[in-house]
């Protein structure tokens, strides 16, 4: 499981996080949602280990993320962030194949170009692969990034017993088409369903509700609501933390929440 418990965390002098205690566990997705500003790249940075928390701990199987020989951590967990920076003419394969660096001594070149493919392939972007990277439009390059993550945890792999891998996604919507976003929701699903642990950070109700299992819900750094989106994702609370009206509607064919605004 990872889990964070009662922490505190921030920039500088300014703590955004105040008080936080966050699970997940192997198999499911959860969602964090909030208006901007409300702590949720903050959270998601201080859970994938890249922020230091000032109270409280973040862990990985009961053990801190501070102990963790650093590839051994990047094996079982990784993060997609809102912008990769990469300027380097690589194919997207190499990009992808960026993501096995931790394996190194541990794999062979021919299984990293075999996971690699297959990510790629997971991620829509199999006829990219011989495409410079730098050549390619925000959406593309996102998904070439989430094969890479995808790689990095061997996604198509059959982790060791008690193993359980995690998936890290900051904003991966936030440049892609509607199909895409979608595509990209469903890996994650897919993901949850080979026993992986998927947190992400959304910004649409509705993606949140067609696929997280459990919503948490952030403001002023503080999470003010948690659980099954049909729990969570309700009139007074979306009212109240995003500051706009909405009636909340039963999806025709999910049949989870749809947050109409009015």
């Amino acid at each position: 499981m990872l889990r964070a418990d009662g922490i505190d965390a921030g920039f500088g002098p300014v703590d955004i996080l105040r008080d936080i205690a966050l699970a997940v566990s192997p198999g499911e997705t959860v969602v964090l949602l909030g208006p901007n500003g409300a702590g949720k790249s903050t959270l998601l940075a201080a859970m994938s280990g890249a922020l230091t928390v000032r109270r409280g701990a973040v862990t990985l199987d009961e053990c801190a993320l501070a102990d963790w020989p650093q590839p051994l951590l990047a094996r079982r967990r990784a993060v997609l962030a809102q912008h990769s920076a990469l300027g380097f003419p690589f194919r997207a394969l190499d990009v992808v194949l960026l993501g096995r660096s931790p394996w190194a001594g541990a794999t062979s070149r021919s299984r990293d170009l075999a996971v690699a493919t297959a990510c790629l392939a997971e991620a829509a972007v199999t006829h990219l692969a011989d495409r410079i990277y730098t050549t390619l439009s925000g959406g593309e390059r996102q998904r070439v990034q989430l094969a890479r993550v995808l790689a990095q945890i061997d996604f198509a792999g059959t982790p060791a017993d008690g193993e359980a891998r995690y998936l890290l996604l900051d904003e991966p919507t936030a440049s892609l088409d509607p199909a895409h976003q979608q595509l990209t929701l469903a890996t994650a699903r897919r993901a949850a369903a080979r026993g992986m642990g998927v947190l992400a950070v959304l910004h649409d109700l509705n993606l949140a509700a067609m696929y997280a299992d459990r919503i948490a819900v952030m403001r002023a750094g503080r999470i003010v609501a948690s659980g099954k989106p049909a729990d969570v994702l309700t009139e007074a609370v979306v009212e109240s933390v995003f500051d706009f009206t909405v009636r909340i509607e039963r999806h025709p064919t999910r049949g989870c929440p749809l947050v109409v605004a009015l």
